[in-house]
């Protein structure tokens, strides 16, 4: 009798194994490394912070975080991806404003629900967007450039790195809230804009605050205002777009924000922004974003879900107001 029962057990483990594997649990999350798609090209901003953050992440939770770049179509290929893979928080999403502008500049093509269709973990950082000019322009503040725009209607020129990204949506925030009328001259990235932006040949753009220091030092750009709410220390005497009138260009700022597919388990998901909240109140971390123009936000799942439908209304505003259209 004895037998028959050790056999008898060892037949319920062995069909056991045989099993497919049950929902994915929490308790023993992560027993294995986690892939971190990136919808950008290795390099970028999104790229590095995602690096950054990953290391600190795989020290937290005890596994390896590997970072896979998947760019292309506006970041909407490592989106799909992470969409269709299996709810058990081993593949999950950095992405950024894009996830929020794609659906609202081209519904045909990106049907999906910016707030719905992923489940949010943590809104990582925010990379404040800057206004400059060529320090050679005619512009030394951002009341005389206003001014000049309402004097020329459709004369005055701004670059970005493409349709629906921040530079362009920021800009066009500030054409809407001034009833201004500016003709808009997208690049392929913000490199090609920021060259000509330098050979002031468009008057002003939007840019992130990463990388132009530099230029600012050695007399090339001329920062007029900061899209913070607060001075930015790197800027000193520059005035913020709130202390001029200009409203919500802090919410404005591009996002960098942290995904996992729907229908993941509130405990992983719990897991999954336990670390990243853990790896952003490391001083070395901030440290690092902060050299890189990035403030790190950090939060609940709650509170990221919120901010993705404020992101959703905002830009949606946005879009309608400017007649932007995408790109054909």
């Amino acid at each position: 009798m004895k037998t028959y029962k050790t056999l008898a057990a060892w037949a319920v483990l062995g069909l056991a194994a045989s099993l497919p594997a049950g929902p994915a649990r929490a308790d023993d999350y992560p027993s294995r490394p986690i892939r971190m798609e990136v919808g950008y090209a290795a390099g970028g901003p999104t790229d590095v912070l995602a690096r950054i953050l990953a290391k600190e992440m795989s020290d937290i939770l005890k596994t390896s975080v590997v970072v896979e770049n998947k760019p292309g179509a506006s970041a909407s290929i490592a989106a799909s991806d992470v969409m269709r893979a299996e709810p058990d928080g081993y593949k999950v999403l950095v992405t950024s404003l894009t996830w929020s502008v794609n659906p609202l500049l081209y519904p045909d093509r990106y049907r999906y629900d910016p707030v719905k269709d992923l489940a949010p973990v943590t809104n990582i950082c925010k990379l404040p967007m800057v206004l400059v000019t060529s320090y050679g322009s005619p512009y030394k503040d951002l009341k005389t450039l206003v001014a000049d725009a309402k004097a020329r209607p459709g004369k005055l020129t701004f670059g970005s790195s493409g349709v629906g990204g921040s530079a362009h949506l920021a800009a066009e925030m500030l054409a809407t809230s001034s009833g201004l009328k500016m003709v808009h001259v997208p690049f392929k990235g913000n490199g090609p804009a920021l060259q000509e932006m330098l050979a002031g040949r468009i008057s002003f753009m939007f840019y992130p605050s990463i990388g132009i220091a530099n230029y600012v030092q050695q007399k090339q750009l001329r920062v007029l205002a900061v899209g913070t709410r607060e001075p930015m220390p790197e800027f000193p005497g520059v005035p913020t777009m709130e202390s001029l009138g200009y409203h919500d260009f802090d919410q404005g700022a591009s996002w960098i924000g942290l995904l996992a597919p729907p229908g993941t388990p509130r405990p992983i998901v719990d897991k999954l922004s336990h670390a990243v909240n853990g790896a952003l109140a490391r001083p070395e971390v901030r440290q690092q974003f902060a050299s890189l123009g990035a403030l790190p936000v950090g939060g609940t799942p709650e509170q990221f879900r919120d901010f993705l439908v404020r992101d959703k209304v905002r830009w949606a505003g946005v879009i309608e107001r400017g007649h932007v259209k995408g790109e054909e």
